[in-house]
């Protein structure tokens, strides 16, 4: 039965890089359901998040407002109450709301009902790597009792989304399907992948520039890892074709993103909150209602834009408070794409950063502590890339004097970019000339 407005899912992966699938040049062909889908739809291929750790981008996602307005800059800082949510909104206009998977943005296990963002029907955890393994996948239900589903996690999950679609006839559904995969098991500090698929994929492994020339723990965990970005694009594949069977494919919109990507401890001591490419850049793709073969969009896109997009695409009032953009509005020729991106980075350091076309530029807070402090009034110049020339982001060009006219120029892009969302202008120590010898850096 078709709906008076479109259904809506959201496929949401955590900490997947860009360059896992195949029409961002990776060869194993690891996705070819996300592959086939950014085909009919819309790929968009220069997505970005807006702050690389977990519960900070799901605050983003959830508000379409940056993490230093909601407060939650750093995991382990509930979404205030008062903060209106993608389920507020699609619930006010008629939607059923669903939430399955990792939530991350409440205080305590199992998430309370006021703690839910508003959802109505709730199949989560809080903290997914903690309640569950990859073959022991427990969440909670409405009433907060543990339930236990069986077999790989990402099929879990699926599978009670798909339970969840079957049982949707009438009304719209809005549901949001939160992974735990790529990401890491933090018990054991590996990447889980289902039987067999590491092993295979390890045979023909090929291994992006940035990680062959850095290492990290590439060699041990990069197969696993791609093992289960494999079994997602399978999942994501399961579901597509459930939504086929029902005859609700073609009215509902689909959005597959992640919140962050993966360095493999090549930029810092763990796997994200850095400004490179690897930690910001992730495979996004619309498909349904309004984004029927568009092809590649080619603008860049933040994770702040999302939740806008979603709204507009279902033909609701996006509310003044997001402080993102409708990617809709750039599709339709209605004002130009992005070309630049604006990042927090929280809890290794204190930092911005902004990514053009061209440029990688970050600053960072001295004296200030990462998971302490959410911002600073004062911040020193650290890192420049040239993204053209430098694609793996090994060169770092801040203390370069041929560059001193490019950093005044993203200094005060910088700035402009910080007031917008909402932080006060701060002042930006220019870097000094005297130390630079143009080196590759390991920890760039």
């Amino acid at each position: 039965m078709t709906s008076r407005r479109p259904n809506v899912v959201v496929f949401f992966t955590d900490q997947q890089r860009w360059d896992t699938v195949g029409v961002h040049g990776n060869p194993l062909e690891l996705t070819p359901n996300f592959d086939r889908l950014a085909g009919t739809g819309t790929f968009v291929a220069n997505s970005f998040t807006c702050q690389p750790v977990c519960g900070p981008a799901r605050s983003v996602f959830q508000t379409g407002r940056y993490p230093t307005m909601t407060g939650c800059y750093r995991n382990d800082i509930p979404l205030p109450k008062g903060e209106r949510t993608l389920a507020h909104h699609f619930a006010a206009a008629g939607y059923d709301t669903a939430y399955i998977g990792k939530w991350h943005l409440g205080s305590a296990e199992p998430v309370t009902q006021e703690e839910r963002g508003g959802y109505s029907y709730w199949l989560a955890s809080n903290i997914l790597e903690f309640t569950s393994g990859p073959f022991d996948t427990v969440v909670h239900d409405n009433d907060g009792k543990a339930v236990k589903l069986p077999g790989y996690r990402v099929d879990a999950l699926t599978d009670a989304a798909i339970r969840y679609v079957a049982s949707k006839e009438d009304e719209p559904f809005f549901l949001f399907l939160s992974f735990l995969e790529p990401h890491h098991q933090n018990q054991t500090d590996n990447y889980p992948a289902p039987l067999g698929y590491e092993e295979r994929i390890r045979k023909k492994l090929a291994i992006p520039g940035d990680l062959a020339a850095l290492g990290g723990t590439t060699a041990e965990h990069f197969p696993g890892y791609l093992g289960m970005v494999a079994r997602l694009d399978e999942a994501f594949g399961r579901l597509i074709e459930a939504l086929y069977s029902l005859g609700r494919l073609d009215d509902t919109i689909i959005l597959f993103t992640s919140d962050h990507g993966c360095h493999f401890k090549t930029r810092n001591n763990e796997y994200k909150r850095s400004c490179h490419e690897a930690s910001i850049r992730v495979p996004t793709l619309f498909h349904g209602p309004g984004f029927e073969r568009l092809g590649t969009y080619d603008g860049l896109v933040s994770l702040v834009d999302l939740a806008p997009t979603l709204l507009a695409a279902a033909s609701l009032k996006v509310p003044d408070s997001m402080q993102g953009i409708s990617l809709l509005d750039a599709l339709r020729g209605e004002r130009p794409p992005r070309d630049e991106i604006f990042i927090q980075i929280s809890e290794h350091h204190v930092g911005r950063a902004l990514r053009t076309r061209r440029w990688k530029y970050e600053i960072e807070a001295p004296g200030k502590d990462g998971w302490r402090d959410s911002g600073s009034d004062f911040y020193a110049e650290a890192r420049l890339y040239d993204l053209e020339e430098d694609p793996n982001e090994l060169r770092n060009l801040i203390a370069s004097p041929d560059h001193a006219q490019t950093r005044a120029w993203l200094r005060g892009r910088i700035v402009a970019l910080m007031e917008e969302a909402g932080e006060a202008g701060p002042e930006i120590l220019p870097v000094e000339h005297e130390n630079w010898h143009g080196d590759v850096l390991s920890e760039g």
